[in-house]
């Protein structure tokens, strides 16, 4: 090593002043570049990492703790109904049952439309009825469901003591024939917004009003009274409407099977959610 010094040192008092400065030049740009290049790939590296940590804003009427209720009551909150099952909270699954019966339980989140379109296409054939338990989730994905649901003309259904809330309804909407039993809870409420999104400003309003005009078409096209809609927009989004049996009826939210299949290219213009 001492060597190795000893004859750069030499070498650069023979060598002439242009000489030297030239190549002190070039190991200064060699650094530089050098130092510039490491500095790039941890800014890409820790953007990468941020975008992980914070994935984008989704749109949903779900709210954050599920309100359940005894829907013989009706209006907001309502009594107890039960325990939540813990699958509810859980990303939403597909199971076929008997009879044509595909179980939809669990929330409807980012990513949950394609998981059914491609349960469908396995399943399609078998398919009549969708059986929704779910306390809501993405709007967009709700819609895509309840688009397909329609376009296969396959029935939805909520059980007795079955919950399907906030976006679940507009799934639920999607059914050629829409059955409710007796002891089915079915609520709605505002639009709000998960992963820190913020829907209070005018961005945020105008992001609300817009992805409100698409769900309102889509009811409409579904053949569902605008009340229904109504219902959610004055209900906070820490609460939930319940409707009566006979409201379902009286919104065709239920309906005898006269539902008719609608094309889908408004809600493909629609914002993202939760």
């Amino acid at each position: 090593m001492s060597s190795i010094t000893a004859a750069l040192q030499n070498w650069l008092a023979a060598a002439p002043d242009d000489t030297v400065l030239r190549w002190l030049f070039r190991v200064m740009i060699v650094a530089t570049v050098t130092v510039l290049a490491l500095d790039y790939s941890t800014f890409l590296q820790a953007a990468a990492e941020r975008e992980a940590r914070a994935p984008a804003t989704e749109q949903t009427t779900d709210s954050p703790q599920p309100l359940p209720a005894r829907p013989d009551q009706g209006g907001r909150k309502g009594a107890p109904l039960r325990q939540l099952d813990a699958r509810l909270h859980q990303k939403m699954t597909f199971e076929l049952a008997a009879d044509g019966r595909l179980l939809a339980t669990g929330t409807i989140a980012p990513g949950s439309a394609q998981t059914f379109t491609d349960e469908v296409a396995k399943r399609g054939s078998y398919v009549k009825t969708v059986v929704l338990r779910s306390p809501g989730g993405s709007v967009r994905d709700a819609l895509a469901m309840g688009r397909l649901i329609r376009d296969k003309k396959f029935a939805t259904e909520v059980e007795d003591d079955s919950y399907c809330a906030s976006s679940c309804p507009l799934v639920f909407a999607g059914g050629a024939e829409r059955r409710a039993a007796p002891k089915a809870a079915i609520g709605v409420h505002q639009i709000s917004a998960m992963n820190g999104g913020d829907l209070s400003g005018a961005d945020g309003m105008r992001e609300a009003q817009k992805i409100s005009a698409v769900c309102q078409k889509y009811l409409r096209d579904m053949g569902i009274d605008l009340g229904v809609w109504v219902h959610a927009m004055e209900t906070p989004s820490d609460e939930l409407y319940y409707f009566k049996p006979a409201e379902l009826a009286e919104l065709k939210l239920t309906t005898a099977g006269d539902a008719k299949p609608v094309a889908s290219a408004e809600e493909k213009k629609a914002p993202a959610r939760r």
